[in-house]
């Protein structure tokens, strides 16, 4: 994470509403030198006006915390920005229409990437064929990501680049997936990868995102395309970037700059594909999944990021692979001790399919469950993906995040993005309003997942609030008239009530406009300014 020289300047920032629980009431901020220095009344900001460098006045508008993405390929987003998006497709027909469409408009590509789809949404619920993708690009080399990114389809000329590769027409898994993918993206150019990595940041910006969490790898990326967003994120005005490489390697995850051996390092893969790990077989398959890895390697994984000072993490979706991963914590904690272990802040990303056994675990070792509340919203519900995969009573288990409230799990939200879109306003709708009532939390809580909550993640207890001496890491929204949720009905009821003292969060109940951010500044530094509308 790139620590940016902060602007000297004094600002006075008044005749707002600022998000801060040094003062609920507050509507005046003051940043200096990158941090927050003051928040207050719009009477006591009179003491400050003649010494401050610029004055701000927000004509009403709301600060807050800048939102912490936890969970990003920021490379396939810009991608996926940049490149064909086939997530609204409705029919085969219209993929492939759209597939057309998109060579047709870029000749000069090497390879043409596309992500996005999802045939369980289409009529016939099929995929396209390896022919019809030959067709519909003049036979060009094709990779096409499913929207859970663990498999793809892909054109003749694109497997022609991975010699030895089995020709077929089903989606393409694991390894070969792993394979093709690799080799759409070594023909992608550096130059491509910058535009890419640009889009994807300052659509982030865009959105009010002060800091992403990159979660990359071997299998996932590359450590060219690691190295080169960490170089770009430090050199130029935009989002804070962590680094998280998924390697079973700490030497190389420090060579390469993360901050840990950690993110999409995989137990399993995922319910869309059929390669989540689960205890019961699918109930739309003969089978449980894939596990990649046991409970001794993830032992012998959390033991070396330990002893290295960096933070081990995980992709586990599946309640087996959830599982593995608190038989392997735990083990790492009996050779290390408890304290040691919780103290490291290990990560575990996904985690959807819990048990109050698994809850439990994750609160005694310490676990940061880093979820993506839209997965709910995207596949929950009777009819969904989840139910389709799993039969509606294993289904309305998922992704319960009061639960993990209830034990002291540290939550931090993120998108998966471009697994869903970057959208941390809708993240923390998603999470209010979860499909299955007694999994959701308060907005006030699911707002602090997103913010506070990812910063705690990588070990900083200090940020992600807007308090004195705090980064000054905030965006400014355009918003309707803010509410404090009733504590004794956390989601249907509201109270505008100004004796709460707890500061007001907009109304996102589903119908409403969701804020639209003005400003992004990271550092103390503008990253984003909305144009004038």
């Amino acid at each position: 994470m790139s620590e940016r020289t902060a602007p000297a300047k004094t600002v006075l920032f008044r005749r707002g509403e600022v998000h801060s629980p040094a003062d609920p009431f507050a509507t005046a901020m003051v940043v200096e030198r990158g941090q927050v220095a003051w928040v207050g009344s719009e009477g006591a900001a009179d003491a400050f006006a003649d010494g401050v460098d610029e004055v701000v006045d927000l004509d009403g508008a709301l600060v807050t915390p800048a939102f912490t993405d936890a969970h990003v390929h920021t490379t396939s987003t810009g991608l996926a920005l940049t490149g064909l998006d086939l997530s609204g497709a409705a029919s085969l027909e219209e993929a492939l229409a759209r597939v057309r469409e998109f060579a047709a408009a870029r000749p000069d590509d090497r390879v043409l990437l596309g992500h996005g789809w999802d045939a369980a949404r289409w009529p016939g619920g099929r995929p396209p064929t390896r022919a019809e993708l030959d067709e519909a690009t003049g036979n060009r080399p094709l990779y096409l990501s499913r929207i859970d990114v663990h498999s793809a389809v892909v054109s003749t000329a694109l497997l022609d680049l991975v010699p030895g590769l089995e020709r077929q027409d089903a989606p393409l898994t694991r390894d070969a997936h792993h394979a093709v993918r690799a080799a759409a993206f070594a023909a992608v150019t550096p130059a491509q990868r910058t535009e890419a990595q640009r889009a994807a940041l300052a659509h982030a910006a865009s959105l009010g995102i002060g800091s992403v969490h990159e979660c990359a790898g071997p299998g996932i990326s590359s450590e060219d395309d690691f190295t080169a967003l960490l170089r770009l994120a430090d050199e130029e005005p935009g989002p804070r970037v962590v680094g998280y490489w998924a390697e079973r390697d700490v030497d190389k995850a420090r060579e390469l700059g993360a901050v840990g051996a950690a993110g999409d390092l995989f137990v399993d893969g995922a319910l869309g594909s059929h390669t989540a790990c689960l205890h019961e077989p699918y109930a739309d398959a003969g089978h449980t999944g894939t596990a990649y890895l046991d409970a001794d390697a993830v032992a012998a994984h959390v033991v070396a990021c330990t002893e290295a000072g960096l933070q081990a993490g995980f992709h586990a979706i599946g309640d087996a692979a959830v599982t593995t991963v608190v038989e392997g914590v735990r083990a790492a904690a009996e050779k290390l001790g408890l304290a040691r272990v919780r103290a490291a802040r290990h990560r575990v990303e996904h985690a959807e399919m819990l048990t109050p056994d698994t809850i439990a675990a994750f609160a005694e070792l310490g676990l940061t469950a880093s979820v993506q509340p839209a997965f709910d919203a995207l596949w929950g519900g009777e009819e969904g993906m989840y139910a389709q995969r799993l039969g509606a009573e294993r289904a309305r288990l998922l992704n319960p995040f009061a639960a993990l409230l209830r034990a002291g799990v540290p939550l931090a939200l993120g998108s998966d993005s471009p697994v869903t879109p970057l959208d941390p306003w809708g993240t923390v709708r998603a999470a209010a309003f979860h499909r299955t009532p007694e999994h959701r939390v308060s907005v006030r809580a699911a707002f602090t997942a997103h913010t506070r909550g990812g910063w705690r993640a990588i070990g900083r207890d200090d940020a992600g609030v807007l308090v004195p001496g705090a980064p000054a890491d905030y965006a400014v929204w355009r918003t309707g008239e803010l509410v404090v949720q009733a504590p004794d009905d956390r989601v249907a009821r509201w109270s505008t009530d100004p004796r709460s003292g707890t500061p007001g969060l907009p109304d996102l109940t589903p119908g409403c406009d969701l804020p639209v951010c003005l400003r992004t500044v990271v550092g103390g530094r503008t990253v984003f300014v909305r144009p004038s509308e």
